[in-house]
């Protein structure tokens, strides 16, 4: 196939909610056709009308836009082979059924809800029985006059296998046997998804289908429509299965129970777009060369379709917080400055603080802008702390020493001119010289008393220079009460 022929599609159904897998799919496709140097479609398949929800093919354009998957052909943007909504093709389907009829590879069906109800509850396999495939051609005319309600299935063979080729999984074959009659076009003249996904596929000249393992088996189900309608067939590539593990270590298909499954709501957990797209491109596919982090551009670079695995992946949320650390520490200051600012306005509801101190201490530590409130909440207000937290074997502190050098610190404080960091690091590390302490006899107390934690990011100079004089001062004098 020439490369400019490389075509892909993303096709989701707008149910309000876009699925870590989906989100996967919607990847490779773009990779697929990317890499080989081909176009990338957005379809939206609403033919499942009970099942679409306001707002959803927001929630598509939204993803995509976030992740920077850009399509080339859609609802929004056209293109040569629109409408790209299933809803707004609906004229298109019945056509292609009927001439399925007339050549004698398909036929309406007029069984009642009731009869294929009993159907399912007698045998208990619920396959259709093929009440209709061979009714005589008056009687489907008098039915069809008289208005009764029907379906179109599909005439499928009854013996022998159908084989078809994946480009992960190889060869596989179905026996026919296993092939309903499967319907083409519901009582209310819309396709069914299978009947609508092939003639979509063909009419937008889709050269690679890209889906999860799950539909492999009614793959056979696509390629007879293709083969009754003397069509090419394009290129499969089904992704292996996203599982998750629970607590005990024991491993199934991802699922809610093993944690956040959607994009947005991971987004909403402090992980960055493009932590998320990084991480769920190495989930089923392996780069050449021993490394993890890409840009969805070195992405496009490196993939290839052989590096597909066909053993399941496991999403590891532990991972995804070392992936999202090394995203956060990878940033420009600004940049993680405006990413954290929603958080540090949590914080610091007014005014103008120096956010590079911030920075300094946070950028280093966290895996995810979310867990900067809780870090910095004793900055709201001093936790009520016991006089035994100015204790400290390795800073050699007591509750003799601390309060001595406490009072030290808060003459030394009082009398400098500009409280920013330099001045107030200078101004401490003098002192501690002077006591002929080390420096941690003296920053130990200060910092206990300035934060009312034992554990802080950043040291006793950063806190105090973000608390402000006034409040320094005001939580130094609380912590030698403390302990006089």
């Amino acid at each position: 196939m020439e490369n400019t022929t490389v075509r892909t599609r993303f096709a989701p159904s707008p149910t309000g909610f876009m699925h870590v897998g989906n989100l996967r799919t919607a990847l490779y496709e773009y990779l697929i056709a990317k890499s080989m140097g081909g176009s990338f479609v957005l379809r939206i398949e609403d033919t499942d009308q009970e099942r679409k929800v306001e707002g959803a093919v927001q929630v598509i354009y939204n993803t995509l836009q976030q992740v920077g998957l850009i399509h080339d052909e859609g609802p929004d943007i056209g293109g040569e082979y629109g409408p790209y909504v299933q809803s707004e093709r609906k004229g298109l389907y019945l056509p292609y059924a009927e001439q399925l009829v007339k050549e004698g590879k398909a036929y309406y069906c007029f069984c009642s809800k009731e009869r294929l109800d009993s159907l399912h509850s007698e045998d208990g396999l619920g396959g259709y029985d093929r009440h209709c495939r061979d009714l005589p051609e008056e009687e489907v005319k008098a039915l069809l006059e008289k208005g009764t309600p029907y379906v179109i299935r599909q005439k499928m063979p009854i013996e022998g296998s159908t084989t078809f080729h994946d480009a992960v999984y190889g060869d596989i074959t179905i026996e026919n046997t296993e092939l309903e009659d499967q319907i083409l076009i519901k009582s209310d003249g819309y396709p069914t998804y299978n009947f609508a996904n092939v003639i979509d596929d063909h009419l937008m000249r889709i050269t690679h289908v890209v889906r999860g393992c799950e539909y492999l088996t009614s793959t056979p189900k696509y390629n007879l429509l293709y083969q009754a309608f003397g069509w090419e067939i394009p290129t499969y590539v089904h992704l292996p299965l996203i599982m998750g593990k629970d607590a005990e270590g024991n491993v199934s298909k991802l699922s809610k129970r093993h944690g956040s499954t959607g994009f947005a709501d991971l987004v909403k957990e402090g992980y960055l777009p493009e932590t998320i797209v990084n991480y769920i491109a190495l989930l089923g596919w392996c780069p050449k060369e021993n490394r993890e982090l890409f840009t969805l551009k070195e992405l496009t670079e490196h993939f290839s379709i052989d590096g597909i695995s066909k053993s399941p992946a496991v999403f590891d949320y532990d991972k995804l917080n070392w992936f999202n650390g090394e995203y956060i520490r990878a940033m420009s200051p600004e940049a993680f400055i405006e990413k954290a600012m929603p958080y540090f306005r949590e914080v610091f509801p007014e005014g103008e603080k120096d956010w590079n101190v911030l920075v300094s201490i946070l950028q280093p530590r966290i895996t995810k802008f979310t867990e900067i409130p809780a870090l910095l909440s004793f900055f709201k207000e001093l936790p009520e702390y016991p006089a035994e937290f100015f204790i400290n074997k390795k800073s050699k502190t007591n509750l003799e020493n601390s309060g001595a050098m406490l009072e030290a610190a808060i003459e030394v404080l009082e009398k400098l001119p500009q409280w920013e960091l330099d001045s107030i690091h200078d101004s401490l590390i003098g002192l501690a010289q002077k006591l002929e302490v080390k420096n941690g006899t003296l920053l130990w107390p200060v910092r206990i008393a300035a934060a009312g934690v034992q554990v802080t990011p950043g040291g006793a100079m950063e806190i105090l220079t973000l608390l402000g004089r006034e409040e320094s001062l005001r939580r130094l004098r609380i912590g030698l009460a403390k302990l006089s």
